[in-house]
């Protein structure tokens, strides 16, 4: 036994140390990569490109299911979006409540003869609605059979988008007025082909919101919510800007990423079955790049363009996240032939092998070791010392990552006005291990179970609580809607 404990101990201790590690270096590159941006940004002037006639256009694709509580605002926000030529595409898909209904009578929609075609194959695709008032005439909406999921909607907007870039967002997500200005640069700044531009996604609960714009970033007060503020900020700003240094950024999110048609397109677009439609369509577009032998590069940028509505609770992030982890498992099914597959570079060198070690394989490490653990307890085999040292490392290591996530965020650019806002948020840099960490813990194994036993998964069910447009505050209206939510 005690050699047996001996190896787990050092297991533990090796395993954890390397991830540390691994993400101190990511931490390193994502500083390098701040300051880059800082200086390639200030090269194209927003007002050049507003008045440039050269300016490329972006089809702003938003899938919505049963969206009926928020739809109205946050259509009316994507179409006050600052950028000299771009459409909205709202598709929906399938929905149940008066979603379509709501559209249709907010902005004079009337069915209109379009040249739709399919270059992405979806569920089937029944009609198309235009605006008979000039006001509105950026808007397209798709009507569909429901697919499921999120990437079958996605794919029947970029069929029916016009423009050679689309920005694929949740009808859901707040974005910030100048997003695709500030997105579209690396694109025009690099000399290889980029594919793909992601950027930083905070939460908006409890954020004040005044007509589908926000007006005051605050940090969430519910405690769940809060907990993914922390988690974002770090995933964006210490995890994909140091993997954007190196091009070899594993995702971009599903909430905000703007991306090369042409290339998305050849690559087979959203596989319409997949739950992690993010990591799939970008992990095709790379590898279609790279079997292609073109260069490529995919960005991130620090700054945050956009903020969605985070599950207030636990039983709502539980849905979450399960469908999450469902859709890791299925990206490494699915393209298992690019790990550790020298062909694809540092895709399959770097990329894929990381997200394996430290995100898909991290959370059964973890529950064995606190299984193992407890039976050790239980047969009073524990080394106390060893054990309490493995402990404070661990932590005192979470807390300091967090805490420079915290200060990196500032450095970009201070989002909250007081330093009693921030010093809210910094708090839960100390409850995250004991609360939020094995709660996703468990949720991840819930969706590796959901995968590995062939159970079907629905796109998720959302609580929306909508914007309390009368106050113009973002407060929580008291009606819900709690139906299926296919977009997470």
């Amino acid at each position: 036994m005690g050699l047996t404990y001996n190896f787990f101990e050092y297991f533990v201790f090796f395993y954890a140390s390397s991830m540390f590690l691994a993400y101190l270096i990511l931490g390193v590159f994502s500083f390098i990569s701040i300051t880059r941006y800082r200086t390639y940004n200030s090269r194209l002037d927003d007002q050049f490109l507003l008045d440039s006639p050269l300016t490329p256009g972006i089809s702003v694709v938003a899938p919505a299911y049963n969206e009926e509580k928020t739809i109205i605002v946050n259509v009316k926000s994507l179409l006050t979006l600052n950028y000299p030529l771009y459409e909205v595409i709202i598709v929906n898909d399938g929905s149940k409540d008066k979603t379509l209904e709501l559209l249709i009578e907010e902005f004079d929609m009337k069915e209109t003869p379009y040249a739709y075609v399919e270059r992405i194959k979806t569920k089937p695709f029944k009609r198309i609605f235009k605006s008979t008032n000039p006001k509105y005439e950026k808007l397209t909406v798709v009507d569909k059979e429901n697919g499921g999921t999120k990437a079958d909607a996605s794919n029947a907007g970029v069929n029916a988008s016009q423009y050679p870039y689309f920005l694929c967002t949740d009808v859901d997500c707040i974005l910030e007025r100048n997003t695709m200005l500030k997105m579209i640069k690396p694109i025009l700044n690099a000399k290889e082909r980029v594919i793909a531009v992601g950027a930083t996604l905070r939460m908006s609960n409890s954020c004040d919101i005044e007509e589908g714009v926000i007006e005051r970033v605050k940090p969430p007060t519910g405690l769940i919510p809060r907990f993914q503020e922390l988690e974002y900020l770090r995933a964006y700003l210490f995890g994909k800007m140091g993997w954007s240094l190196i091009n070899a950024v594993p995702n971009v999110s599903g909430g905000l990423g703007l991306f090369d048609k042409e290339i998305a397109v050849n690559a087979g677009g959203y596989d319409g079955d997949s739950h992690a439609e993010d990591m799939d369509i970008l992990t095709k577009m790379a590898a279609y790049m790279i079997n292609n032998h073109q260069k490529y590069s995919i960005k991130y940028i620090p700054v945050s363009c956009c903020w969605t509505e985070g599950p207030p609770n636990v039983k709502i992030l539980g849905r979450q996240r399960t469908r999450w982890s469902t859709g890791l498992a299925q990206i490494f099914f699915v393209h298992r032939k690019i790990l550790l597959n020298p062909r694809y570079k540092k895709l399959g060198m770097i990329a894929f092998p990381f997200q394996l070690i430290y995100e898909f394989l991290a959370p059964v490490i973890e529950a064995t070791g606190i299984v193992y653990f407890i039976y050790l307890i239980l047969k009073g085999d524990v080394n106390w010392s060893m054990a309490g040292y493995i402990f404070l490392y661990s932590y005192s290591l979470a807390i300091m990552f967090g805490t420079l996530v915290i200060l990196m965020d500032n450095f970009v650019k201070r989002q909250y006005k007081t330093g009693r806002e921030t010093f809210k948020l910094w708090l839960v840099v100390f409850l995250e291990p004991f609360i939020y960490h094995p709660l996703l813990i468990f949720f991840s194994l819930k969706g590796y179970f959901n995968f590995y036993t062939s159970r079907q998964m629905e796109w998720g069910t959302m609580t929306r609580q909508g914007y309390d447009t009368k106050n113009k505050k973002g407060t929580p209206t008291p009606n819900i809607n709690t139906e299926n939510n296919n977009n997470g």
